[in-house]
């Protein structure tokens, strides 16, 4: 039968009155009511008007294998170089490699906020049974190319610059053949070029299949507990002639295991150096910090967050990394299973704490299960906000919907000094879509200066958010490049605006199984100018820009700046 995780306290009850009493909020109603007063929808639903017609395929023949409920994946790529970011859709389907039908992943490139399917004449659909996607410029060729993480073998998709790709992940070496959840490029050793971390969930087969129970005896999905079987990621090195030597042994990954889903990247301790982050499911998270040397070392037990205040392993699914305080470091937030929180750590020069009550973030999502979630100042108030994709693992016996592990996504609203309010209608839409959410990536496809969604539902269709709350408001973005002109992935961007001071990290990894616009957005709560931004790049070295004015996307590149001390 299915194992069930230990809940935290011996009574439910006195752990939610625990969270409500110091939140200062009510707790969310099972029916997705909020605690905030309703409000205008500060999202409208557009995927069909838009031209996006996809629909995540479960299971062609559902037999409640495991991946069958973690599928569902997606994010931005602006793979033809026009300025509109393109989306691309990964799809679960067959997980039988004997089957004669394998349906494939969806390209949608972006003319101006409609969408067309370039699928085949891009040679992207990768038939295997998919989990999520990377993007980066791997090669240096100033277009940016595609990895998708499957249950079996990954695929890498090298960008020919001429609206097509062509699979190279032979010849690249990186077409590991565990189940891949959440990937990441980033270049850990500074040499110029993008290596790739690939998040590994459980080491899982069809044959290794077992029959849990949901109450009343109903088949169910099983828990990754159930198998015993915790993976190990892999670490590959790119090596300069369009291949990558794995050394996942030799930079000290693996040294641990788990079952990883969620993985985001930032200079965590303050050296300098491009860290990494991992959510585990049920056991504790890695942090894994660079030494500089080439290898890592997992600090997460020391550095405190590995696991929560009260000492348990959580059930990570997605993760951000954020400052919530503006104070020039990297907190970091991720979403849990239902009965637990979802989980807020606040650094402090490097050591964090598990700050979850305080945000308020606590109560309203202990009724859910989370998926994909980022930060993003929708509302252009000076505030970052926070959007959360839920959806259940497990049936529920009294369903919200038709889907029986379908939830309400969840909005929440910036009040300043690290806390939220939740937002209604719920996840901040019209029409309350009560689905299986799983990957969220977040970009301004319509290039209107205001952060929007797209939302991938396993089993179902996918959601096309369009900000409207931002409509009409103050806002700057900026495309942070490093002197080779890629984007500087790891390099903070620190605005002053009507003296107010922010902070925004340059990242593509971090929600669940996504990628996301590498632009950096700010709200700019009615300024008309940014006085100054400064940028560190990885390394350390920093460069003051500027000043700007708001309403447009500026380029900051490395070294056409001003040199600025530490």
């Amino acid at each position: 039968m299915t194992i069930r995780r230990p809940f935290l306290l011996p009574y439910a009850g006195a752990l939610l009155a625990l969270l409500t009493g110091c939140a200062g909020e009510p707790r969310s109603a099972p029916d997705g009511s909020a605690a905030a007063k309703t409000e205008a929808p500060w999202f409208d639903e557009v995927a069909a008007e838009a031209g996006i017609d996809f629909t995540h395929l479960r299971a062609l023949h559902p037999r409640l294998w495991f991946p069958e409920i973690m599928s569902g994946g997606g994010g931005w790529i602006d793979y033809d170089g026009d300025g509109d970011l393109d989306l691309y859709l990964v799809q679960g389907g067959e997980l039988d490699p004997e089957a004669p039908e394998h349906p494939g992943n969806r390209l949608f490139r972006n003319d101006g906020g409609v969408f067309t399917d370039v699928t085949r004449e891009a040679g992207v659909g990768d038939g295997g049974y998919g989990m999520g996607c990377a993007v980066g410029d791997y090669d240096g060729d100033g277009d940016l190319d595609l990895y998708v993480t499957n249950v079996g073998p990954n695929v890498l998709y090298r960008n020919d610059g001429d609206g097509t790709f062509t699979d190279v992940t032979d010849p690249a070496g990186v077409g590991h053949p565990g189940w891949g959840t959440s990937a990441a490029f980033l270049d850990y050793d500074d040499d110029g070029r993008l290596d790739l971390y690939v998040v590994n969930y459980v080491d899982w087969s069809p044959e290794q299949e077992i029959a849990c129970f949901a109450g009343g005896n109903e088949r169910d999905y099983c828990q990754p507990a159930n198998y015993q079987a915790p993976a190990t990621d892999a670490l590959f090195h790119n090596e300069g002639d369009g291949s990558f030597a794995e050394v996942t042994r030799d930079a000290g990954i693996a040294r641990a295991r788990g079952n990883g889903l969620g993985v985001t990247t930032g200079d965590f301790d303050g050296d300098g150096r491009l860290d990494l982050y991992v959510t585990n499911d049920g056991n504790p998270n890695q942090l894994w910090i660079n030494r500089g040397d080439g290898s890592f070392e997992d600090r997460a037990l020391v550095a405190g967050n590995a696991v929560n205040r009260q000492g348990m392993a959580e059930a990570g699914m997605g993760v951000a990394a954020v400052d919530i305080d503006h104070d020039g470091d990297l907190d970091l937030f991720m979403t849990h299973l239902r009965d637990e929180t979802n989980t807020f750590y606040l650094n402090n020069g490097g050591v964090f704490e598990d700050a979850t009550i305080r945000t308020g973030l606590a109560a309203p999502s202990i009724s859910y299960t989370g998926f994909g979630v980022g930060f993003a100042d929708f509302d252009h108030d000076g505030l970052l906000d926070l959007y959360v994709a839920n959806g259940r693992v497990g049936k529920s016996l009294a369903p919200l919907g038709d889907d029986p592990f379908g939830e309400p996504n969840q909005l929440f609203r910036g009040k300043g000094h690290g806390r939220f309010e939740e937002v209604s209608p719920p996840g901040g839409t019209a029409e309350t879509f009560i689905e299986t959410s799983r990957a969220a990536a977040f970009g301004d496809y319509d290039n209107d200066g205001d952060v929007d969604i797209a939302v991938v539902n396993n089993g179902g269709r996918v959601r096309l958010l369009r900000n409207r709350a931002g409509d009409g408001g103050r806002w700057a973005a900026f495309r942070v490049l490093d002197a080779s002109g890629r984007d500087a992935v790891g390099a903070m961007v620190r605005i002053s605006a009507n003296g107010r001071t922010q902070w925004r990290a340059v990242a593509t990894a971090y929600s669940y199984q996504a990628s996301n616009d590498p632009r950096v957005h700010f709200g700019l709560a009615g300024a008309d100018r940014i006085d100054e931004a400064l940028v560190v790049w990885p390394g350390g070295a920093r460069e003051r820009f500027g000043p700007f004015t708001a309403g447009k996307v500026d380029t900051l590149r490395q070294g056409r700046g001003v040199p600025a001390a530490p």
